[in-house]
C-alpha cells in the first residue's frame, strides 16, 4: 500500500509541475522515430521542497534512495505509456529508463560534502551537494546508456523480447553494464548482447578543488602543514560541457566509490549550479570616512589609499606608483562565472626583487583569484593520460586558468624558458590558449584541438640586477628607456603597464624601508604605523570586493578625452618606417585604467580626472618602453 500510495503521489506531482506534459512530448518523439529503441530514457525535474510537501514519504525516498526512487517514477510513466498509447514499440516496463534531476537539496549539513573532510560518505548511495573549481577536464566520450540481451538458447522463450535490458547506474561501471557472463534466469544459459539495441551516450570527467584549497597558491600556511586532493566528477549526456575549466559551480550528485589502480571517490553528477558569491554591501567605516573627507578631490582618496596600502610590507609613502597600479589590477578582477574584458597585466623592473615580490604576494591574497605560479607547474593546460582508462585525454588547468577572474602572479619573467615566454606573449595578446590533442599519442584517429579564454591579469617582474644583466654591454639606450634586453621586446609591449621600481631614487628612501625590515624581522605581527591600525587587511578585502562589483560608465567629456588622447598619440609614435609604435591593445588599456582609477574611488562614472590618470599612467609607461614623450601642450586630450 505505501508503494501504491507513492506511485499516485509521483503520478499527482508530475501533473502539477509540468513533467507530465513533457513525458508525452518527449513519448511523442520517440514514437514520431522511425529508429527502433531498446531503451527509452526519460528526465524528469524533481523540486525536493514541492514533492516533501506534496508526500513526505516520496520525498525522502528521493533524498535518501534515489535509484528505488527512479523505479516508482518507472512504474508510473509505463502504466503512462500503456494508459494513454503513447509508445506503440514500448514492450516492459524495463526498457524505461528514468533520470531523476534535482533543483536543489535542503540547505541543511547532512546535505552537503565538505571537500576537505575525510573520510567521504560513499557508500550510503544518496544525493549530496558539493562545491568546488574546476582544475581539469577530459575530452567527450561515449558510454553505454542501456543495452538488450537475449537467452543465447533458441529455444527458451526470453531468447526474444525485450525482458533483459541493462541500464547505467550511478556508480556503475561499463563492464557493469556490458559483458559477457551474464545468465538467464530461466535456463541459466549465456546471454547475448543483440549490438544493433546498443544506446551510447555521452561521457566527461572533470576534476574539482575545494575553493580553500587556493590557499596552497597564495602562500597561507599558519606554520601548519595541509594537503588538497581533487574530486572526480562524472557528467553524463545533459551535463556534458556544462562545466568550464576555472569556474566554480555547486554540485548535486551521488557519490560512489571506483576501483582503478587505486581505490578513489568520485561523484555521479545529477545537476549543475553556476557559483555567482554574494556582492558586498559596503566597506569599513574607516574608509567610508575618508571619502567623506577627500570628495572635494577626484584624486585624494587613491591617493591616499595607494600611500597606506600594504604597510605591512613596505612603509607608507613608498613604492606609491607601484601601489596605485596593483590597486588598479586588483579592483579589474571579477569574483562571478563571466568573462573578464578589462584585464592589467604589470610588468615591473626592479633591482630589489625581494620586496616586490613580497608586495605582490600580499596583494594576490587579497582577491579570492589571487595565484602565484608555483614553478614545479605550468602557467598553461597540459595533457595528460585520464587515469580512469575511458581512452579521454584529460587537460590540466594550470596557473592562468586557474586564476580565472583574478591575478596570475608568475614570478621573476627571466627565468621562464624562451618558448614559455613566446607562448605567454601570445596568450597576453589574444587572451586565449589552444590546446592541441594529438590523436595516435592518446589513441584516437583524428587531432583534435580546445581554445580556452584566459581572463586573468598577469604579474610579473624583472630583476635589473641579475649578473647576467650587469654582464651585459648596454649601447643604444636611449634616455628614460629601460633596458629590457633579456626579455624579447614584443612580450615587454604586449604587458599594459611596464613600471620601474628602484629604491635608490628619492622616491623611495632606503632608510625607512631598511628600518621597517628589521622591526618586522624581530616581530612579524606587530603593526608598525597608525594606517596598520585603522585601515586593515580585512578592510582592504571589502574595500576592493565591492569597487570591483561596481558597473561603470563613461562620461561623455571622458570619452571624448580619451579617444582625443589616443589618436594624439598614435600620431606622434607613428614614422613612416616602422609605422605606429602604439599597439592595437592600447585603447583598450586605456580603458581599462580609467575604468579602474573610477572604482578604485568607487564611482558609476569615468570622468575626466580619471582619463587623466589613465593617460599619465599610460605615458609612464610607453617613455619607459620607447623613450618618447608626448609635448605637454593641451591638444594630446583633444583639446583647441
Amino acid at each position: 500500500m505505501s508503494n501504491l500510495k507513492m506511485k499516485e503521489a509521483a503520478l499527482i506531482y508530475l501533473d502539477r509541475s509540468g513533467g507530465l506534459q513533457k513525458f508525452i512530448d518527449d513519448c511523442k518523439f520517440y514514437n514520431d522515430s522511425k529508429q527502433s529503441y531498446a531503451v527509452y530514457r526519460f528526465s524528469i525535474l524533481i523540486n525536493p521542497s514541492d514533492i516533501v510537501e506534496l508526500d513526505a514519504e516520496l520525498g525522502n525516498y528521493i533524498l535518501h534512495q534515489p535509484l528505488k526512487a527512479a523505479q516508482v517514477f518507472q512504474s508510473v510513466c509505463f502504466i503512462a505509456v500503456k494508459t494513454l498509447s503513447l509508445i506503440g514499440q514500448l514492450q516492459t516496463e524495463a526498457q524505461i529508463n528514468i533520470v531523476l534531476k534535482l533543483t536543489h537539496l535542503p540547505p541543511l549539513r547532512s546535505y552537503s560534502l565538505d571537500l576537505c573532510e575525510f573520510p567521504l560518505d560513499y557508500a550510503s548511495q544518496r544525493f549530496y551537494m558539493m562545491q568546488g573549481i574546476v582544475i581539469a577536464m577530459t575530452t567527450v566520450t561515449k558510454y553505454t546508456q542501456g543495452a538488450r540481451f537475449l537467452c543465447s538458447d533458441e529455444a527458451c522463450p526470453l531468447s526474444k523480447g525485450f525482458e533483459y535490458i541493462r541500464v547505467h547506474v550511478p556508480g556503475a561501471t561499463e563492464s557493469a553494464t556490458v559483458r559477457n557472463d551474464f545468465l538467464c534466469n530461466l535456463c541459466s544459459s549465456s546471454l547475448q548482447e543483440d549490438r544493433k539495441f546498443r544506446v551510447l551516450g555521452d561521457k566527461q570527467i572533470v576534476e574539482i578543488i575545494t575553493a580553500k584549497a587556493l590557499h596552497a597558491f597564495q602562500g597561507y600556511s599558519n606554520n601548519q602543514p595541509f594537503r588538497y586532493q581533487s574530486l572526480t566528477i562524472f557528467l553524463r549526456d545533459e551535463s556534458v560541457s556544462k562545466m568550464n575549466i576555472g569556474n566554480e559551480y555547486k554540485i548535486i550528485g551521488i557519490p560512489t566509490c571506483v576501483r582503478t589502480s587505486q581505490t578513489a571517490v568520485c561523484i555521479e553528477a545529477n545537476s549543475i549550479i553556476s557559483c555567482n558569491p554574494e556582492v558586498p554591501s559596503g566597506i569599513s567605516d574607516n574608509f567610508r570616512y575618508l571619502l567623506s573627507l577627500t570628495s572635494s578631490s577626484c584624486w585624494k582618496f587613491t591617493a591616499i589609499l595607494a600611500n597606506i596600502f600594504a604597510s605591512q610590507i613596505v612603509p607608507p609613502g613608498t613604492y606609491n606608483l607601484l601601489k596605485l597600479c596593483l590597486l588598479m589590477s586588483l579592483v579589474q578582477t571579477s569574483d562571478r562565472n563571466k568573462e573578464l574584458k578589462d584585464c592589467l597585466d604589470i610588468l615591473i623592473m626592479t633591482s630589489d626583487t625581494l620586496l616586490v615580490d613580497r608586495l605582490l604576494n600580499f596583494s594576490i591574497k587579497l582577491v579570492p583569484r589571487g595565484i602565484r605560479h608555483p614553478v614545479s607547474t605550468e602557467i598553461f593546460p597540459t595533457l595528460s593520460r585520464n587515469k580512469y582508462g575511458t581512452g579521454a585525454v584529460s587537460i590540466q588547468a594550470g596557473s592562468a586558468l586557474l586564476a580565472k577572474g583574478g591575478i596570475c602572479f608568475i614570478g621573476d619573467l627571466a627565468s621562464h624558458k624562451k618558448d614559455k615566454l613566446e607562448q605567454l606573449q601570445s596568450v597576453v595578446e589574444s587572451r586565449s590558449i589552444t590546446v592541441y590533442i594529438p590523436g595516435k599519442k592518446f589513441g584516437d584517429d583524428i587531432n583534435q584541438q580546445m581554445t580556452f579564454p584566459v581572463q586573468c591579469s598577469f604579474w610579473s617582474f624583472v630583476d635589473m640586477d641579475s649578473s647576467s644583466r650587469r654582464n651585459m654591454q648596454k649601447t643604444n639606450t636611449l634616455i628614460g628607456r629601460m633596458d629590457c634586453s633579456l626579455i624579447p621586446a614584443n612580450l615587454v609591449e604586449a604587458f599594459g603597464l611596464l613600471i620601474n621600481c628602484n629604491e635608490s631614487s628619492s622616491c623611495y628612501p632606503l632608510i625607512s624601508t631598511v628600518q621597517h625590515t628589521l622591526k618586522k624581522a624581530i616581530d612579524p605581527e606587530e603593526l608598525l604605523y597608525v594606517a596598520s591600525k585603522k585601515f586593515t587587511t580585512e578592510d582592504f578585502e571589502k574595500l576592493l570586493a565591492f569597487a570591483k562589483n561596481l558597473n561603470v560608465e563613461f562620461s561623455l567629456e571622458a570619452e571624448r578625452m580619451i579617444h582625443g588622447y589616443y589618436l594624439a598619440s598614435r600620431r606622434i609614435r607613428t614614422d613612416s618606417i616602422s609605422g605606429s609604435k602604439l599597439s592595437a591593445s592600447a585603447l583598450k588599456y586605456l580603458v581599462s585604467l580609467a575604468e579602474a582609477h573610477a572604482r578604485l574611488n568607487l564611482r558609476n562614472k569615468v570622468l575626466k580626472e580619471d582619463v587623466l590618470i589613465a593617460a599619465l599612467l599610460f605615458e609612464t609607461s610607453l617613455t619607459l618602453k620607447y623613450a618618447i614623450k608626448c609635448p605637454g601642450d593641451s591638444n594630446i586630450f583633444g583639446r583647441r
